[in-house]
């Protein structure tokens, strides 16, 4: 037995965890025991993520102009901005308002778009459970995809920050916020944004968002099974109703893949 194979033995009798084998560093989960919430974290999650906030802006305006397209004032597209900060689901919901505002439609495209965020906060876990109620749940209320993926490989790389995921937060509100007020008043002046392509942007989003969600051949299953649905229901159905379709069939199977 060499000196640090002994060493380690000693350690696990004595009760105490040996440092992991690769690299010398413990795992993040146990270095997460010693979760910190403190103006550090949030001042490095703030300029960690500035440059992402900056390019998150930019679809922010074309959301603005989208929203002022669809009947809504400034102060009402910054105020859905500001409550909701879910770029995709603001855009399918502008793209869902007609008069009458079609409500239980609205809502359930949304709430399909959005239930990834329940599997995107159990990810932060290792976090989030050793921080107060308070604290986890009102960084969870500024999460959204890009400063998320950010706080994951924070998490990854055995970081102890807990305020890290409220700090990118932060400057992502305040960016969209802006970014949704500069172009909703843009757009009462320029009028109609598919006049420059604008109303492309919720596809450009979606193919983003699809991107970066790409695991592999795994993937392309319900990716399908969503298509040929949505296909189906738009050529059945008026409305909107195939992008709520299109994701609920690709949901159900999975269900049925992973309980097999």
């Amino acid at each position: 037995m060499t000196e640090t194979d002994s060493s380690d033995a000693d350690r696990g009798a004595a009760g105490e965890t040996p440092p992991d084998s690769i690299g010398g560093s413990r795992p993040a989960e146990v270095e997460a025991e010693s979760v910190t919430f403190d103006r550090e974290g949030i001042r490095a999650g703030f300029l960690t993520c500035l440059p992402i906030a900056v390019g998150v802006g930019g679809y922010g305006i074309a959301f603005g102009m989208l929203a002022r397209q669809a009947g809504l004032s400034v102060a009402e597209a910054a105020l859905m901005s500001a409550t909701v900060l879910a770029g995709a689901a603001q855009i399918v919901a502008v793209e869902l308002w007609t008069e009458p505002i079609p409500i239980a439609t609205v809502l359930l495209a949304t709430l399909a778009i959005n239930l990834r965020y329940s599997l995107m906060g159990a990810a932060l876990r290792p976090w989030l459970e050793r921080l107060t109620p308070l604290r986890s749940y009102g960084s969870l209320l500024l999460m959204a995809d890009e400063n998320w993926a950010l706080t994951m490989r924070e998490l990854k790389d055995g970081g102890s920050r807990g305020a890290f995921l409220l700090g990118t937060g932060i400057v992502m509100w305040l960016f969209w916020v802006a970014a949704t007020v500069v172009g909703a008043a843009a757009g009462g002046v320029i009028g109609d944004p598919a006049r420059y392509g604008l109303d492309f942007v919720l596809a450009a989003v979606f193919v983003a968002l699809a991107l970066e969600l790409w695991e592999g051949r795994a993937t392309l299953v319900p990716w399908l099974v969503a298509l040929a649905t949505a296909v189906v229901a738009d050529a059945l159905l008026s409305g909107q109703w195939y992008i709520l379709l299109g994701g609920f069939a690709a949901a159900a199977v999975e269900v049925v893949r992973y309980d097999e």
